[in-house]
């Protein structure tokens, strides 16, 4: 696990989207314990309130929330709840990941409904949170740091040749997704100049998730040295992108995969 500097978010509120996922959980994990109090938000509620009870303690103690990215009420309602409750939003992590249950299929295979469908969930999701996020913090009067979560896949071209022999493929929907991300937050991040409103994105590498040793030693041999990251991995990024450190970056797309783009 990569290590988290323990002030850098001191204070700080930050919910993140997603919050009960794979990497969501681990961004809370990490935000607690670098002094922010993450509020793990996510459509499942159960998962989400599993989550947060196993993070931090006292003033860094997690919080849950049930959201649906899809829908604006319910956007709202926990922005507007949380900022009541504690005061202030201090940045929002989005790295929730719809898709529907024919997600992932081979390219050939992809209908022109499930494509639609995946893009508009994924990519319509981030921008909603984003435009009620930036709508509630200019009521405010108050400034804050918005972070996407996007993906190597969406600066390059797949490397298909790693998936060879293994049930694995890179889904089309996966590479528009994310390089929509990617140009939406530079959009985004531009929009928003004189509003005191960052926005940043993240492109993690490959993710450790049970893949084929096969795989994992295919995709390690175009790396520096650790190859497919831990969830962990990716926080040292997310938490620089929400404090101060990074006031003034903006617009920005941070790689974090060891050198497998390169």
């Amino acid at each position: 696990m990569t290590s988290v500097r323990p002030d850098l978010l001191t204070g700080r509120t930050i919910i993140v989207f997603g919050g009960a996922g794979r990497l969501g959980s681990a961004f809370c994990d990490d935000i607690a314990a670098a002094g922010g109090r993450p509020i793990v938000a996510d459509r499942d509620r159960e998962t989400a309130e599993r989550v947060a009870a196993g993070i931090g303690d006292g003033a860094t103690r997690a919080e849950a929330a049930e959201v649906d990215i899809a829908d604006v009420a319910s956007v709202d309602r926990v922005i507007g709840e949380i900022a009541r409750r504690h005061g202030h939003v201090d940045g929002i992590v989005n790295s929730a990941y719809p898709r529907n249950a024919r997600y992932g299929r081979r390219f050939e295979d992809v209908t022109y409904a499930d494509f639609a469908d995946n893009l508009s969930s994924h990519v319509a999701g981030m921008f909603l949170t984003c435009q009620r996020y930036h709508a509630h913090l200019v009521a405010a009067g108050r400034g804050g740091s918005i972070v996407n979560i996007a993906s190597i896949y969406g600066v390059m071209a797949p490397r298909f040749e790693i998936y060879a022999d293994t049930p694995m493929t890179m889904p089309v929907e996966y590479a528009a997704i994310k390089s929509g991300v990617i140009h939406l937050t530079r959009y985004m991040a531009k929009y928003f100049f004189g509003t005191g409103v960052r926005v940043n994105c993240v492109s993690p590498g490959g993710i450790l998730a049970g893949q084929p040793e096969p795989f994992l030693e295919s995709y390690r041999r175009f790396c520096a040295d650790r190859g497919m990251l831990d969830s962990h991995d990716i926080s040292g990024a997310i938490n620089f992108l929400l404090s101060d450190a990074s006031q003034f970056v903006n617009g920005q797309n941070l790689v974090v995969d060891d050198g497998f783009s390169l």
